[in-house]
Formats: structure tokens, sequence, C-alpha cells
């Protein structure tokens, strides 16, 4: 066996929490993925992939949407066939938002948020959102396109404190340091 690699091929990113107690409204967390151009890889994304929209190719797709958590196991499932985007793209950021129409909420009032990313069976990240209580938006992972046109992981939750709108625009505009 050689040091060859295929890098990161096809990911699945599953989101989880509890339903809002009995007379509460109920919370609303979404999966949110923005492509973004080999020309332009921080600046605004090509497509967005969420509960109301799909990327055009099928490459990137919604499979579970929950608007309260009442699901059994993971409430929001999204794959990301990476080995199928198109070599236009060199980057994916991918982010968890939380529905704010019943009033400000952040990640300390969800119930037992969590996320893992897998690809096959292998998990490549999980969190709970402990770093982002605060915050009503976070980013969870980022996949990018090296130098061998591989897509690779960098793992890591950094949270916002933005409007599910703004978010979207604005989730994958910091370059790592």
């Amino acid at each position: 066996m050689t040091g060859f690699s295929k890098g990161i091929r096809k990911v699945e990113v599953a989101l989880k929490w509890d339903p809002s107690p009995a007379g509460r409204p109920p919370t609303d967390l979404d999966i949110v993925a923005a492509t973004f151009l080999s020309s332009s890889p921080y600046g605004e994304p090509a497509y967005l992939v969420h509960f109301d929209s799909r990327s055009p190719d099928g490459t990137i797709l919604l499979n579970r949407d929950s608007t309260d958590g009442k699901g059994f196991g993971w409430d929001e499932v999204m794959t990301l066939e990476l080995d199928r985007l198109s070599d236009r793209y060199a980057r994916v950021v991918v982010g968890v938002v939380i529905q704010q129409r019943t009033g400000h909420k952040t990640f300390a009032q969800v119930l037992n948020p969590a996320v893992r990313i897998r690809e096959g069976y292998t998990v490549l990240a999980e969190d709970g959102f402990a770093s982002v209580l605060g915050s009503t938006a976070a980013t969870i992972a980022e996949f990018v396109r090296d130098d061998a046109h591989e897509w690779t992981f960098r793992p890591g939750v950094r949270g916002f404190d933005e409007d599910p709108v703004t978010f979207t625009r604005v989730m994958g505009r910091t370059q790592p340091s």
C-alpha cells in the first residue's frame, strides 16, 4: 500500500436536538452549505443549499429536514458528494443556524444539540456546540480542494450572532489563520 489518497469524497452531516418543552415555541435548527468558486474562495457563495433550496447539479442534498427536533435519531441530514462537485468550486462551508421566528434564541437555549460529520462509517467530527453557546449560528466544517484537486476536511466550530439571512452571506468570509 502506498501513501496514495483519494481525499474526502462523500460526507454526511447530521444534526439533532431535543424538542422544546410543552407550551414553548418549537426550536428550529437548519443545516446550510455554501459553495465558493475557485476564483473567489472567500467572497460571496456561488450558491447555498438549505431547507428551501438545493444544489443545481445534485451534489449537495438535504435528505431530512425538521422544524421542531421531534425526529427519531438525527433530525436533519445533508449529503455532500464532493467528488462530483465541479472543478469550478474550491470550498464548501457547512453551518448550522437557529431560526429566530419566535424571538432571539442561542445554542444555550437549544436542548441537547449535536452534530456529526462522517465519511462512510468514519466519524470526522462530533460536537455539542458547547464552545458557541451564546451564538445563534455556527460554521461546523470546511472542505477545501487542495493542490492535487482532492478535498480535505478542516474541522472546527465557529460561532456567529447573526440572523439566518445574514449568516448565509458571512459564514464563509473568514480565512483560516
